[in-house]
């Protein structure tokens, strides 16, 4: 018996003795969705993606451009699920107005703030085609009552036209706050001066224009010349 408890003993002492079993590893983190990470840039446009990303893609788009719709009915998903989630690429869109309607759209847009940007621009391009043939219905004299309007008049009524304000409605913009916004001069002033960086700086010929690492891509104005840059700087 006392040999027993002596062995018993020991091999106690030998357990203790023993390292301690190495943990087992932690389940791998999730991959970050970097496309839920949506900021206002200095610049006056909008970022999607990781600010760190090794390419960093800026479009200069029209909200009354057929490219650009063609863009961001096509390409934009593309680019999104492909190569901003992964966090490699980010995208940031800057508006190019060309005409009132941009104006109002782009303003709209802005107004929604980083959460509704890119949903509210997904949709004023998807539905361009609609919105554009309201202003080819209005009859002359129509057309040129709203040409008479004073700015934020006018930009008032195109943006109830189109419907940029019930589409900004829900978004998170209410009736009060689109009013403020459609007549901020301030806003209409960063629109008109990133339209002036666009063709003084990177030499903007048309629109769609991307700005790949701070050079112009140009020729460039679909995905299928987009996406082979992408792959060649390392995308």
């Amino acid at each position: 018996m006392r040999m027993r408890a002596v062995l018993a003993a020991a091999a106690a002492a030998i357990v203790l003795m023993m390292p301690a079993a190495a943990p087992a590893p932690a389940v791998a983190q999730a991959q970050r969705d970097w496309t839920k990470v949506v900021v206002a840039t200095p610049e006056g446009g909008f970022r999607m993606g990781n600010p760190d990303a090794r390419i960093k893609v800026v479009e200069y788009g029209s909200l009354t451009c057929p490219h650009c719709a063609r863009f961001a009915t096509q390409g934009v998903p593309k680019l999104v699920q492909n190569y901003v989630k992964s966090g490699r690429v980010s995208f940031e869109l800057r508006n190019f107005v060309r005409n009132p309607h941009d104006m109002a759209g782009a303003l709209l847009s802005g107004c929604a703030g980083a959460a509704g940007f890119f949903p509210m621009v997904e949709r004023i391009f998807a539905t361009q085609d609609q919105w554009v043939a309201k202003f080819g219905r209005l009859s002359a004299s129509e057309y040129d009552a709203l040409e008479a309007l004073p700015q934020t008049q006018k930009l008032t009524r195109i943006a109830a036209i189109a419907g940029f304000d019930a589409l900004a409605a829900r978004h998170g913009v209410p009736a009060a706050k689109a009013r403020a916004c459609l007549a901020d001069e301030k806003a209409i002033e960063r629109l008109v001066q990133m339209r002036q960086v666009a063709v003084t700086r990177f030499g903007l010929e048309g629109t769609p224009t991307f700005v790949i690492d701070g050079r112009t891509a140009k020729g460039v104005s679909d995905w299928g010349a987009l996406e082979p840059l992408l792959r060649g700087s390392g995308g």
